[in-house]
């Protein structure tokens, strides 16, 4: 049977990794996806030959990338140059010549997919997208097709390394949030303008691919709440640690009778549960199915090879599947494109959840009255209270409170009145609690 062309766009970490493992394992791959897969056309503007294994073996080497996409003998596409533009034109121009594609690129996915899909479809090509989300964890397989029969309950993960790493730093060193960004920065885990790693973006677009093929829903990044994490504290990881919980950068999906959650945020989780264990550059999720119950997925969410082996796999699946039916073929989003739910997606407002707060308070009696009195004519119950010592000559003392769970719009008027107080210095800290039952 006659090989399968591949055509490469981008040979940086993840592209370099591609190669790498292609030309290390073609044996064993070949075994797998039965013929050989061979990369015959790449592109890039630059890349490291002495970091690449096996160069030698590909015919042509371009810094045009449309040169590749209108290759005729290309089988399939492997888009790694990530980004919205020029990846999104080269994807369409790609299916538009009949050529299946393999991307990494979660920006990609979540903000255009709904139209790289459609244009698929018409064309009765494969886009693969397994390395766009967690790098080498293969949890997109595992939802759309692992856990077929089930209905999704909800999921949460910890999708963003470079987030990871900084709570767990400081939690465990008890480092300031810049100080191990600067780290993170020397180590590469963060890029010189780390905004998307640390305010959630990174994350969000990730959740957005998530909770579509968990749920059945079209892409809908622009409904995805994000927060990030750049005003945790210090004493709010020691606090939380304190209480027996764990500072987790999530990502959440979760269906509800009243519409889809789809939410990136700083999360207090049980200490004792696993995924508030993976620490480090290390990605989690974490999958509840009405059937099977909680499923964890763990592993090295980027870098050269493990991110390689997803995008390896997509291509061995697509080789597998090249002159089947189209309509046969596993869909994009899991399920069958006439049969998407128009589901709607929950305002930031409606969600419930459970609440760490943490507020300066003067030292004096009944301010933790009043603050309790407010909560209560809000219909917010309290779990616990830690209240510490002020400092030798401080006028005001910490309290940090957890509360039960508790609709977000009824949190954010009780937070509102409770700042009002003359009492109370400052703003308000808040964290969303889950306890991923």
């Amino acid at each position: 049977m006659k090989p399968v062309k591949v055509g490469l766009l981008g040979m940086g970490t993840v592209g370099s990794g591609t190669i790498n493992v292609l030309h290390r394992n073609a044996e064993e791959i070949a075994r797998r996806a039965g013929r050989e897969i061979r990369i015959s056309h790449a592109a890039a503007k630059e890349y490291n030959a002495e970091k690449i294994h096996g160069l030698d073996k590909i015919d042509k080497i371009t810094d045009d990338a449309f040169e590749v996409v209108n290759n005729p003998d290309i089988d399939i596409v492997i888009e790694l140059i990530g980004g919205y533009s020029p990846a999104r034109e080269l994807v369409l121009k790609a299916i538009e010549n009949d050529k299946h594609v393999v991307t990494a690129n979660k920006a990609l996915i979540a903000k255009h997919g709904n139209e790289i899909f459609t244009a698929a479809q018409k064309k009765g090509v494969m886009v693969a997208f397994e390395a766009a989300v967690a790098g080498g964890i293969p949890i997109i397989k595992a939802i759309r097709e692992g856990l077929a029969a089930n209905q999704i309950l909800w999921l949460a993960g910890i999708i963003n390394g470079t987030g990871n790493f900084i709570l767990t730093e400081m939690r465990e060193e008890g480092r300031t949030f810049d100080d191990v960004l600067k780290e993170a920065q020397a180590l590469g885990y963060a890029e010189a303008d780390p905004t998307f790693d640390v305010e959630g973006i990174d994350a969000a677009h990730k959740l957005t691919i998530l909770g579509s093929i968990a749920f059945g829903i079209p892409l809908q990044f622009d409904k995805t709440y994000t927060e990030g994490i750049t005003t945790i504290e210090r004493q709010d990881v020691f606090y939380a640690d304190q209480l027996g919980y764990r500072i987790k950068h999530l990502g959440i999906a979760r269906k509800t009778d009243k519409g889809i959650e789809l939410r990136v945020h700083p999360t207090l989780i049980p200490e004792r549960r696993l995924i508030a264990n993976v620490n480090g550059v290390m990605n989690a999720v974490l999958v509840k199915g009405d059937a099977v119950g909680p499923t964890l997925y763990y592993g090295a969410g980027a870098g050269a090879e493990p991110t390689a082996s997803a995008v390896i796999a997509d291509v061995v699946d697509v080789a597998r599947v090249l002159t089947t039916d189209p309509n046969n073929r596993v869909p994009h989003l899991a399920f069958q494109p006439n049969k998407l739910s128009d589901m709607s997606i929950l305002p930031m407002e409606e969600v419930v959840t459970a609440y760490y707060l943490r507020m300066q308070a003067i030292d004096r009696p009944g301010v933790l009255a009043d603050v309790t009195r407010i909560l209560g004519a809000a219909g917010i119950s309290i779990e616990a209270i830690l209240q510490k010592e002020p400092d030798e000559g401080a006028s005001h003392v910490p309290v940090i409170i957890l509360t039960q769970r508790v609709r977000e719009k009824f949190m954010n008027k009780a937070i509102k009145e409770i700042e009002a107080l003359d009492s109370i210095n400052d703003k308000i800290m808040r964290i969303r609690l889950e306890t991923l039952t």
